[in-house]
């Protein structure tokens, strides 16, 4: 067990309850917002009454072909800083231990199985791996193909402490008539509220040639309550429209009188067809139905969602997060399952969004989601919609730490900036002049303050030289951003808000030097991989002991890259037939860490690659390789790499050598890590077979003619 405190929290912190799941009252199989590999399909399903269930018969090699992620828990934005504990209960018919990617190790035997039920609990923070994983990605990742026998999981529950003594925070509804303007930055005097009272207005039911395309005009949150049904509203989702469009479309929902409360209004959803709407879609979402916010939230940004729900029969429900435009999807697990019956429930979420559903504006119900109970006709009825958001504090806030002397971030009180002199620019001072003990090396800007995670959730984040006089950088808005200072001083912020940019200038304190830009060329070197024909991997035939890192190439940096480093890589690429790699980071090549640039689809014509990779806060810090898995197909190919390059996004340090090949190596299947260049000699071609290729000392193709010392296959021989 570990009881790692993360020392921002101080020494009083609050208990927040993030995830509490009763597996045990699932009334189906439905396993939205819990992804499971092919194997884990098979193997792990959600039994009705007793939780997420095991059965295997028979060992799988590796152990991670199966593997799952816990339905539900990912469910709020992950505070990097804090100190998550996750309780589970359990029972097993073999005692035996199963990896849980989540609970303090990296290393095989996290979660113990006995034949008798346990209730276990499992503490970790920023500094231990598996922790981190959890906080970065916000799943509970279970691995357990070398487990014979069964296994139940009941219960999970996940809770954080955050800083005690917080502000008391005020919530302010939407969706009701409180008075205030419901939609901002919309000339309307409307204020469209959540309990189905009040009819729509005439231009929300306009349609045209007979099309209702509300859903794609900016009066959207306009409307609270969405819904889509197959057979209403068809439409083209480039604006053609027609009744011969393949898609049903959003439509505002239909409002009508409670069945024997008729004095009573409520939203009503009628499913009549169910069948998948095309290649891409899923029956699960073949009908939804849209809770409208009146804007769009942040990752981060803490939300109260709640409502009165029931349905004509009992079924679930997933949930996601879309965009403003209600029917464009952002995020796949948004508050869980919603489990209907036939009487009126409330519920009520609260919780931050997570960063891959920063900027979500709708919350969608897949009304199919449920293949036992929920592909029949129904009608499903809303009524009481409402949002709550935090009022805080709104303009620009600093606050700063020094992570070497101690100094910690207080957000409640971080630091206002005023206008200064100069129109348009806002400034503010952190660190006291004379006063070495207040010198700071790191700061955070926030737009708004009164509570910690909303305070992260809305940072800024530069971009460019910004340190020194008239340096100004290009800002955008983030979550977490930490600014780290050069050197530990006093330092005024300028903020020139119209045009997004940042200055930070150092008032006294320790001497740094800055990075200027750089010049940075593609390193040259052509670099090709003849990948050998592997084994079959167990998906592909039984018992196959294949892998698609069985055939591997590796840019490695000339130094460790820290977490949190921006970097951009660039290269262009070619292979013999059609393929595709996926990527990894590593610390040295082979020693795994984690996802790193994505999938790269490879033809027969050239192509060129360029992307942003930010190294993984979660990760071990001291990634220093990217590998690419080239035996994702089975066949022998020849990929080839050329013009790399690996750079600090600010221009300021090529990672790699702009000349040669020591930043390369490669193995296929079989054989080692070899690096392309060794001693000084380059090889260029990495090849296990044979070839009729001969280089001379410098790297360069020679004829067999050529007399002297001569490379060939990675081997120096003396030609005559």
């Amino acid at each position: 067990m570990f009881a790692l405190m993360a020392c921002f929290l101080g020494v009083k912190a609050d208990e927040v309850v993030d995830v509490e799941i009763d597996y045990t009252t699932v009334t189906s199989d439905v396993w939205n917002g819990g992804w499971r590999s092919e194997s884990a399909a098979e193997r792990v399903s959600v039994v009705p009454g007793e939780g997420i269930y095991f059965h295997s018969e028979e060992a799988v090699d590796p152990f991670y072909d199966v593997q799952f992620q816990l339905p539900g828990v990912k469910q709020s934005s992950l505070d990097p800083d804090a100190s998550y504990t996750i309780t589970i209960k359990i029972k097993g018919s073999v005692e035996q231990s199963i990896r849980g990617y989540f609970s303090g190790s990296d290393k095989p035997g996290d979660i113990p199985v006995t034949g008798e039920e346990q209730t276990l609990t499992f503490t970790g923070c920023q500094d231990n791996p598996s922790a981190q994983y959890f906080a970065s990605s916000g799943c509970v990742l279970i691995q357990c193909g070398d487990y014979v026998g069964d296994w139940t999981i009941s219960y999970i529950k996940i809770t954080h402490e955050e800083r005690g003594n917080q502000r008391p925070v005020t919530w302010q509804e939407w969706l009701t008539d409180d008075g205030k303007a419901i939609i901002p930055d919309v000339a309307t005097e409307s204020k469209w509220m959540g309990n189905a009272e009040t009819p729509w207005p005439d231009w929300a039911n306009e349609v045209t040639d007979g099309i209702n395309i509300n859903w794609r005009t900016d009066r959207a949150p306009e409307i609270c309550a969405w819904s889509l049904t197959m057979g209403t509203n068809f439409d083209d989702q480039a604006g053609d429209i027609s009744s011969d469009s393949p898609r049903a479309r959003p439509y505002p929902t239909d409002i009508e009188p409670e069945e024997g409360n008729e004095s009573n209004h409520v939203f009503a959803v009628h499913v009549d067809q169910i069948d998948v709407i095309d290649d891409d879609a899923s029956v699960a979402w073949s009908n939804q139905f849209w809770i409208q916010a009146p804007r769009a939230f942040k990752t981060g940004e803490t939300v109260k969602i709640s409502f009165k729900y029931k349905a004509q029969h009992a079924c679930s429900a997933g949930t996601q997060w879309h965009q403003k435009n209600p029917s464009i999807y952002l995020f796949w697990n948004a508050v869980g399952d919603v489990n209907f019956t036939e009487e009126w429930q409330e519920f009520e979420w609260k919780g931050s969004l997570p960063a891959d559903a920063n900027n979500a504006w709708s919350l969608a119900f897949n009304l199919c989601s449920d293949a036992t109970n929920g592909r029949t006709p129904n009608v499903f009825y809303f009524d009481d919609l409402s949002w709550e958001t935090m009022v805080l504090d709104e303009g620009f806030f600093v606050a700063s730490s020094n992570t070497t002397s101690g100094i910690e971030y207080d957000l409640d009180n971080a630091i206002e900036f005023q206008p200064s002199d100069e129109d348009g620019v806002l400034v503010a001072t952190v660190g006291k002049a004379g006063n070495k003990d207040s010198w700071v090396n790191e700061i955070m800007i926030s737009t708004v303050r009164g509570h910690d995670a909303s305070f992260k959730s809305a940072t800024l984040k530069p971009s460019g030289s910004y340190i020194g006089e008239d340096n100004w950088g290009d800002y955008t808005e983030g979550s977490n951003a930490k600014i780290k200072l050069p050197a530990a001083g006093v330092w005024t912020i300028y903020l020139a808000i119209e045009d997004r940019q940042i200055n930070i200038i150092q008032e006294e304190g320790d001497e740094y030097e800055i990075k200027e830009p750089i010049e940075i060329n593609p390193n040259p070197s052509e670099l090709v991989i003849n990948a050998l024909e592997r084994q079959p991997t167990s998906s592909e035939e039984e018992g196959g002991e294949g892998q698609p890192w069985d055939n591997q190439f590796w840019v490695v940096a000339n130094r460790v890259v820290d977490a949190g480093e921006e970097t951009v890589v660039e290269f262009d690429y070619v292979a013999t037939k059609e393929a595709k790699s996926t990527t990894q980071s590593h610390a040295a090549p082979g020693d795994y860490r984690g996802g790193a640039i994505g999938d790269i689809n490879f033809t027969t014509e050239e192509q060129h690659f360029s992307k942003d990779f930010v190294i993984p806060t979660h990760e071990k810090a001291d990634i220093q390789s990217i590998a690419f898995n080239l035996a994702e197909i089975k066949d022998a190919c020849e990929y080839t790499f050329k013009n790399f390059i690996w750079r600090l996004k600010d221009s300021t340090e090529s990672l790699i050598d702009q000349t040669g090949a020591k930043n390369f190596c490669w193995k296929v299947v079989g054989g080692e890590i070899t690096y392309f260049e060794t001693d000084g000699i380059s090889t260029i071609v990495a090849n296990k077979k044979s070839s009729a290729a001969t280089y001379n000392l410098a790297g360069q193709r020679v004829s067999k003619t050529y007399k002297g010392i001569v490379v060939k296959d990675g081997k120096k021989y003396i030609a005559k």
